[in-house]
């Protein structure tokens, strides 16, 4: 069983930045790829971005703004989230899935945070 939680989101102008973090429990952190998916109002969940043990993935909607990292050692993945955009307003959550699984496909995680709030103001 892990258990994530995610924390760093708030409300933060057009052009900024933040920074998520996701701190997982238990001792098998390195072994599991880790994602992060949002779902802004009346729309379904969507990918951001993945990272298995070293290979990362983002999706084209972030690329160049937005990258995922992890710290192994801190049982830690982050989003760092520059040029925020308002359509980044989202919730946005951190999963954990076994490393076989397809990096944007969200039935391969297992295990899912309770969601952070990111709200971007023009």
């Amino acid at each position: 069983q892990v258990q994530l939680v995610e924390s760093g989101g708030g409300l933060v102008q057009a052009g900024g930045s933040l920074r998520l973090s996701c701190a997982a429990s238990g001792r098998t952190f390195a072994t599991y790829a880790m994602g992060w998916f949002r779902q802004a109002p009346g729309k379904e969940r969507e990918f951001v971005a993945g990272i298995k043990r070293i290979a990362t993935n983002h999706a084209d909607s972030v690329k160049g703004r937005f990258t995922i990292s992890r710290d192994n050692a801190k049982n830690t993945v982050y989003l760092q989230m520059n040029s925020l955009k308002p359509e980044d307003t989202a919730v946005y959550y951190c999963a954990a899935g076994a490393m076989l699984a397809v990096a944007g496909d969200a039935a391969g995680y297992d295990y899912w945070g309770q969601g952070t709030q990111v709200t971007v103001s023009s």
